[in-house]
């Protein structure tokens, strides 16, 4: 029995559905591991249709997906959720919508990524995600201004790799080997240029690379969002 009521977390998932199902898992053994017996993790998801949100971003109509998730968000609040977790590093780029249209604490995956870091010792990373969040100041400079990290990005053509596979492969559920290769590649090159270790800044990435693949540290968001979530609800 846990020594006091396991809090409910909100999940605004389906961005892609591919990471959200590694969200589900991730945070149900995080739980039984921390409470033991038949615990599970107590969660509300929103799963949405990626391709409207897609639409959207490519559109660059942020605020209507800002005000898509902050509704979304309050949905959650009102069925119970006492943390809301957005299941996706880009759409981080709206937290301060969500968080103004909920009275619940959202878990800022940028955060646990920079107190991962600091757990660590790294001084400076690199980040890899879509070109949304490598490229623009809402992520990396969180972790900059906010942590005090130095943060790198790969080339541009490199980038346009890194998103490319993102949505045209691994949201679609195909892992291939040429890609694999391919982010070995820009992850040992970072590396190289000073990076100390390697932010997997999508939560589709770690369906595609491991440290089975490389001697670079890899941060993979997902299992760090989910782990923070996990200490959150249960109180540990």
């Amino acid at each position: 029995m846990s020594k006091m009521p396991q809090k409910t977390i909100g999940l605004l998932g389906g961005m892609s559905w591919e990471s959200t199902e590694t969200y589900y898992r991730l945070l149900n053994e995080g739980v039984k591991a921390a409470l033991g017996g038949l615990h599970s993790a107590k969660i509300l998801l929103h799963s949405f249709d990626f391709s409207e949100i897609e639409e959207m971003q490519m559109a660059g109509d942020w605020e209507k997906s800002g005000d898509v998730l902050a509704n979304a968000a309050a949905g959650l609040e009102n069925a119970g959720a006492d943390v809301i977790l957005i299941c996706t590093n880009t759409m981080h780029k709206l937290a301060d919508q969500v968080i103004a249209g909920t009275n619940i604490p959202l878990l800022h995956i940028a955060d646990a990524t920079a107190t991962a870091i600091k757990t660590k010792g790294y001084k400076k990373v690199a980040l890899l995600g879509s070109s949304f969040t490598m490229e623009q100041d809402f992520y990396k400079g969180r972790l900059i201004d906010k942590h005090g990290i130095d943060v790198i990005i790969p080339e541009g053509a490199d980038r346009q790799i890194i998103h490319n596979v993102i949505y045209d492969e691994l949201c679609l559920g195909k892992i291939t080997e040429n890609s694999r290769a391919n982010y070995v590649r820009i992850i040992e090159n970072l590396n190289k240029a000073g990076a100390e270790a390697v932010i997997l800044g999508c939560t589709e990435i770690g369906l595609l690379i491991s440290n089975a693949d490389t001697d670079v540290p890899l941060l993979d968001t997902t299992k760090i969002h989910t782990e923070a979530a996990v200490r959150f609800t249960v109180g540990k």
